[in-house]
């Protein structure tokens, strides 16, 4: 008689749950009335990353890395190895050196300038220097000045006066 009885009442309270609607828990970002996915959903196939995004996420992700002359890899970048590293990580192929990459791609007016275009400029005793823009103001690079892998923006000095250019890779489909 007892295993009957705890049966249909196991049998009442699951049902009750199943009926009563899912809610948020406090600490969650979803809103009331917000449905949760089922636990069982499969995984969503991870989406491609657009090659420039992944080109500016790799080189944030060498923010503090060591200025080296002649660098192109974790312990020590240039300039131009920066963008060869972050480039190549991302399935993009670019010269070796600021003033080849200067050639390659399209020309982007100032105004125009946005995430993954390189971006050139003559800086003090350095004939050419050139960063990844972040957005139309920002940009990751690897200046000799102060020694490390770090963001600038396009705005402040010594860029704004020295800006000389933005190109635009060309992504192969």
């Amino acid at each position: 008689m007892i295993k009957p009885l705890l049966a249909a009442t196991v049998s009442i309270a699951l049902a009750a749950c199943a009926g009563t609607p899912a809610r948020p828990r406090p600490d969650s970002p979803l809103q009331p009335g917000a449905l949760y996915p089922p636990a069982s959903a499969p995984a969503a196939a991870p989406l491609l990353a657009d090659p420039r995004a992944l080109m500016v996420g790799l080189a944030e992700s060498m923010i503090g890395q060591p200025y080296r002359f002649g660098g192109a890899a974790p312990g020590g970048f240039d300039c131009s190895g920066l963008v060869v590293y972050s480039a190549s990580g991302a399935g993009i192929r670019v010269p070796r050196t600021a003033h080849e990459q200067l050639q390659a791609g399209d020309a982007v007016a100032r105004r125009d300038v946005r995430a993954g275009d390189l971006v050139f400029m003559h800086l003090g005793r350095k004939n050419l220097h050139v960063g990844i823009a972040i957005d139309a103001e920002r940009f990751v690079h690897a200046p000799s000045r102060r020694g490390f892998v770090r963001i600038d923006s396009l705005a402040a000095a010594p860029y704004a006066k020295g800006y000389l250019a933005a190109r635009r890779l060309i992504v192969a489909p």
